[in-house]
């Protein structure tokens, strides 16, 4: 059967959802992806990942069927979400240690490049794990930010919390991608308390939950940008070590 070129993207291919082998996409059927993936991002970065798929079929413009074709379950969608911006934090983190010599200057760059991105607010469960101790044993629980709460209150804004999940789900290749995130950053971490220049109790943990909590979501990018960088500001200053008196 002979297809026109002007209706599929030769340059454009895509894995199926269940990580299958990978077949080109009608250039309709591209465009509705994209409109999806951005469309989630913004949303599960507004309202955390308990946002419903109709939220992100209703900002990608498209009907819920369209989401649920290119993605037949909403973990489905959540996992490639979490993944790209898994992915995107890990080059982030790679670069400032490249090219930053000094270690605080390459941990503070990989922290400011990160909250300015947005990242902080899709990052999944399992990269924000907490040491807790609890009668003398350390306990890991995961915390995820949460901006938004939906329902009676008609979505407002609310204060960021850091709120428990107590069944983040384990898949392997999140894991793998989780994996390389937190080997980056660990170097970034071991590097600057090395120079003396991190607080000895920082772990890897507490610089991935900055990024967490610096990210807020505003309706208003300015005052979210000022509110970032503000928050930051303060956030750097507690995680530097100090000298002895």
């Amino acid at each position: 059967m002979h297809i026109q070129g002007s209706h599929w993207s030769t340059a454009v291919a895509s894995a199926d959802a269940n990580g299958g082998r990978s077949t080109p996409l009608r250039v309709d059927a591209q465009r509705n992806l994209e409109h999806v993936l951005r469309a989630a991002r913004e949303v599960f970065g507004e309202l955390g990942y308990g946002a419903p798929m109709e939220d992100v079929a209703r900002r990608a413009r498209v009907g819920v069927g369209t989401v649920y074709r290119r993605f037949p379950s909403k973990d489905v969608l959540v996992r490639r979400i979490a993944e790209e911006e898994t992915a995107r934090l890990t080059e982030q983190a790679r670069t400032a240690l490249g090219q930053e010599d000094e270690p605080w200057s390459a941990l503070s760059r990989f922290l400011r490049t990160s909250v300015a991105s947005g990242a902080g607010r899709l990052l999944p469960p399992q990269v924000l794990r907490v040491g807790v101790d609890v009668d003398g044993e350390e306990q890991i629980e995961a915390r995820v930010p949460q901006q938004r709460q939906p329902g009676a209150t008609g979505g407002q804004l609310h204060e960021l919390r850091l709120v428990e999940q107590r069944s983040a789900p384990v898949v392997e290749r999140e894991d793998s991608g989780a994996a390389a995130l937190l080997e980056v950053v660990g170097r970034l971490v071991d590097r600057a308390r090395a120079a003396g220049q991190l607080r000895a109790d920082v772990t890897v943990a507490d610089v991935l939950l900055v990024i967490a909590t610096a990210a807020p979501s505003l309706p208003d990018a300015v005052q979210q940008a000022a509110a970032s960088s503000r928050l930051l500001d303060i956030l750097l200053e507690g995680l530097r070590s100090r000298p002895s008196e």
